[in-house]
């Protein structure tokens, strides 16, 4: 059995004594001596129930006295600091204590707590570190009850969800906010966040917190409660891409792409579903066209085009290998859709000088700066989904034979510093193209017959195309020996 901390021996008094009295600085000074108790381990394991009961006492007294104050007495009360101090002693007994979870929640803490951070909330003055410190420590306590106890968690989100987690997510307290996404994040399985897709005021909560990505884009946990919770939800990510702003829909838009880009390692367990990646191949779909008014001028147009240049990285990256993504290949119109879009800024960069022309300004890139402007690799990547879409697909390949796409590509195999590397993403999509299909093969036979197709371009990045047994074959040119 664990010895009795300085001072534990009088805590049952103390708490009685609470009963009669008005708070004063004995019982503050014993609540103190019991949150440093409860950091140890061997205390935590052993506590008594009567020490639990006790701390039940003098938070309901607290706030009972809390929902009588008048507002010049809030920062003076000795009852907003003893409950302050009680949610110090309750967060530290449920560090790594199953048990003490458990009898907690039995106790009713759980509902106490909650009522006390919504009157708390209501009657906060900034400038009241008191009040402050209440909130704080009561939304840690809730989070640290939650860890690895679903049945906590359950309550919790019984009685705090989703009036107080919106209330909480939406105040300017950002230690508040913070504390509350941690908590958030511990209570968030499969079944809660399909309730968030249910009633506008839960759907509410994951708009708060996506706003939040994009306000406070240095709180962790609201790209955690994202990456792990809401991409595992087809019906939450389009609802969220259906309704939110320009905006808020890019910042989802970047999560998803950086999330991918993340996971490489585990790529089959990036826990997106393929019916949401077909979902984003429809928005690229339906919306690609608002890149070419990218050059107009109107800002809203290119609000919208920026979110058609994130999908198509998305596309890119889900389709580089990814095999739980790789139906993407059998989805209707995409390859059709980014064959004509290239063609359409393909021919708008030759009409005249515009965002979407051909440069040669090699010595402005390698600086370390960011591109200057959003439509820099566009070009490039659309000819990488192209031949991301046609790795062994007969039919995507025959298919950008029937678009006209196979010269198209040929084109655009020359230096450009306004998307680099396309060159290479160009001989990538010719191979995939041309691999075991003798009609594709034809094609570029016949274009270099006619003189179509010059493969300088080609040569100058170390290749050449080869006839062998009336195929075509893509290899290196052998230097000459010195």
């Amino acid at each position: 059995m664990a010895q009795t901390p300085d001072g534990m021996d009088d805590f049952g008094y103390i708490t009685g004594d609470a009963l009669t009295e008005e708070f004063g600085e004995k019982h503050l000074d014993c609540l103190k001596s019991l949150t440093v108790a409860f950091r140890t381990p061997d205390f935590r394991a052993n506590v008594k129930e009567d020490v639990l009961k006790g701390l039940k006492t003098l938070l309901e007294k607290s706030f009972a006295a809390m929902k009588n104050l008048d507002e010049e007495d809030k920062e003076k009360s000795m009852c907003l600091q003893v409950a302050t101090e009680c949610f110090r002693s309750l967060r530290n007994a449920c560090v790594q204590c199953y048990n003490n979870q458990c009898r907690l929640r039995e106790l009713g803490f759980i509902e106490t707590t909650v009522e006390i951070l919504r009157v708390v909330h209501k009657c906060q003055d900034k400038d009241s570190d008191c009040l402050c410190n209440v909130l704080h420590c009561g939304i840690q306590f809730l989070g640290n009850l939650a860890v690895q106890n679903q049945s906590c968690k359950d309550e919790i989100w019984e009685h705090g969800f989703p009036r107080l987690f919106l209330d909480l997510l939406d105040t300017s307290d950002q230690k508040a906010v913070a504390y509350t996404c941690m908590a958030l994040h511990t209570c968030l399985n499969e079944d809660k966040v399909e309730q968030l897709t249910q009633k506008q005021d839960s759907f509410a909560v994951a708009l708060k917190v996506l706003e939040l990505c994009r306000t406070q884009p240095e709180l962790d946990w609201t790209i955690l409660i994202v990456t792990e919770h809401f991409l595992k939800s087809q019906t939450l990510i389009e609802m969220m891409l259906s309704t939110m702003s320009p905006q808020e829909r890019l910042t989802l838009l970047e999560l998803i792409s950086a999330h991918l880009g993340e996971g490489r390692e585990e790529s089959e367990e990036c826990g997106i579903l393929p019916a949401t990646a077909e979902f984003l191949a429809g928005c690229f779909k339906d919306s690609c066209k608002a890149v070419l008014l990218l050059d107009s001028g109107d800002s809203s147009d290119d609000e919208e085009a920026v979110i058609v240049i994130r999908l198509l990285d998305i596309l890119c990256e889900m389709t580089s290998g990814l095999k739980v993504f790789m139906s993407l290949q059998d989805h209707p119109d995409l390859l059709e859709t980014t064959v004509v879009l290239l063609k359409e800024v393909h021919f708008l960069g030759r009409e005249g000088k515009n965002v979407f022309s051909s440069a040669q300004n090699f010595a402005e890139m390698g600086t370390g700066g960011a591109p200057s402007h959003p439509i820099i690799s566009f070009k490039a990547h659309l000819v990488r989904l192209i031949g991301n879409l046609c790795h062994r697909n007969t039919t995507n390949q025959n298919k950008v034979r029937e678009l006209d796409g196979v010269s198209l590509i040929l084109d655009n195999c020359s230096l450009d510093s306004n998307n680099p590397f396309i060159s290479q993403w160009a001989v990538f999509a010719i191979r995939n193209i041309l691999e075991n299909n003798s009609e594709n093969q034809q094609v570029i036979q016949t274009l270099r017959r006619q003189g179509v197709a010059d493969d300088s371009a080609l040569r100058d990045m170390g290749f050449r195309v080869e006839e062998r047994d009336g195929n075509l074959l893509l290899r290196p040119v052998k230097k000459d020996p010195k």
